[in-house]
């Protein structure tokens, strides 16, 4: 707790006595003075959601252009950009590759290109990929693991390049055999635990297990679906060890209960399996009612569905492509609608109000609103701005069917 308070008095301190007290104070005027005019009282257009997504995309690439290598970095207020950081890179290069697609950028596929070949050349000699930021040189993960194959494959189908699919095959290789009997992961995870949100581990196997036919790799995610849903889901939808912490397991953050939910449901559409997708749908439920009551979703939820701690936008990007999901899935449209609530929601917090607001913030999401909330505060993460372009995105295509 002290050392919490420590950093905290820190972070404001050198933030408010610099040239970056402007994010203070605009966070301040809209938290505690203005939430009318800023939330309730404002709407926002498809225009102006295509101009966020757009805003949301030069935030990545810029991300990118301000590393040393060809890999993407997040911007903190207090210490300016962080070094690249191989698992976002590794996600984010989908949602880069779908956006140059609808808009026929050349230029953005080539930023792709070059985040792949920098992955390709970090990879480890087992297939794992290390957990962290690249300069802290840490062993392999699972989980970040995963999300870069995401990232390989999406390459491969763009490029038609063999390479990235064999780096991708190496790695869900090394997946395998690092998995417990039972289905977990506590080998090369984070924390040395077992935790549900390794269902966004599961989809990229059977990612991989469609691309390459290979059926160990379907067998080893079931292993693990089947793990979380007959172990650790309680009877409304909540997950049992479901946090990135020991300490706060009792009530996790919502950014992992989200991968944990999108993971079960992706899996479960392609398995056309309904007991992944009924525990989706059961969390995610669960969510959107808060949701549509409270109009806006706390940073951590209780095994009751108590939320605590200040919004996680990167949670609420999450849940947002979730509805939507569910809404193309289900022909449900309630889901959609409070997806584009959601989204709105976002797109105001997105937009800081500055007219020459810097290269290094423009267009991104914070990691918590306010902005000294607990989950990367004074940041901005460039996975939170990742998921924010992945709703919109899907907004779109719902809009137009």
């Amino acid at each position: 707790m002290l050392k919490s308070a420590i950093l905290y008095t820190q972070y404001f301190s050198q933030t408010v006595f610099s040239s970056r007290i402007a994010y203070v104070l605009t966070e301040l005027r809209k938290y505690y003075l203005s939430r009318d005019r800023y939330f309730r009282n404002r709407d926002v257009t498809p225009a102006e959601k295509k101009l966020a997504l757009a805003r949301a995309v030069s935030y990545l690439l810029q991300a990118q252009r301000s590393m040393s290598d060809d890999g993407m970095g997040s911007f903190h207020l207090v210490n300016g950009w962080s070094s690249s950081y191989p698992e976002t890179t590794g996600y984010i290069l989908p949602t880069l590759l779908q956006y140059a697609e609808r808009n026929n950028d050349n230029n953005i596929r080539q930023s792709v290109l070059k985040a792949a070949d920098w992955l390709f050349q970090i990879q480890k000699l087992s297939g794992g990929w290390q957990g962290g930021r690249v300069n802290e040189d840490r062993p392999e993960v699972v989980f970040n693991t995963a999300q870069i194959i995401r990232g390989m494959l999406a390459v491969h189908r763009f490029s038609g390049k063999e390479k990235y699919l064999e780096a991708a095959r190496k790695a869900g290789d090394w997946l395998c055999s690092v998995q417990d009997a039972q289905g977990t992961w506590t080998m090369n995870a984070l924390m040395g635990r077992e935790r549900v949100y390794d269902s966004y581990v599961d989809y990229p196997l059977l990612m991989l297990y469609r691309a390459t036919g290979v059926e160990k790799y379907r067998q080893h995610a079931v292993r693990n679906l089947d793990w979380i849903v007959y172990e650790k889901q309680h009877e409304n939808g909540w997950f049992d060890d479901c946090d990135n912490t020991v300490k706060h397991n009792d009530r996790p953050i919502l950014h992992t209960i989200a991968y944990t939910i999108d993971g079960l449901l992706d899996s479960g559409i392609f398995l056309n399996e309904k007991k992944y997708i009924d525990g989706a749908k059961k969390a995610s439920e669960a969510l959107r009612s808060k949701f549509e009551k409270d109009g806006f979703l706390h940073g951590r939820y209780d095994s009751n569905w108590n939320g605590s701690e200040h919004m996680i936008l990167t949670g609420c990007a999450q849940m947002s492509v979730v509805w939507l999901k569910m809404a193309h899935y289900s022909g449900n449209n309630n889901y959609a609608i409070s997806s584009e609530k959601m989204n709105k929601l976002l797109v105001i917090l997105q937009d800081r109000g500055y007219r020459n607001e810097s290269a290094d913030t423009s267009g991104a999401l914070s990691g918590s609103y306010p902005l000294w909330g607990r989950y990367e505060p004074f940041a901005f993460p460039n996975w939170a701005t990742k998921y924010l372009a992945d709703a919109l995105m899907l907004e779109e295509d719902h809009r137009k069917y």
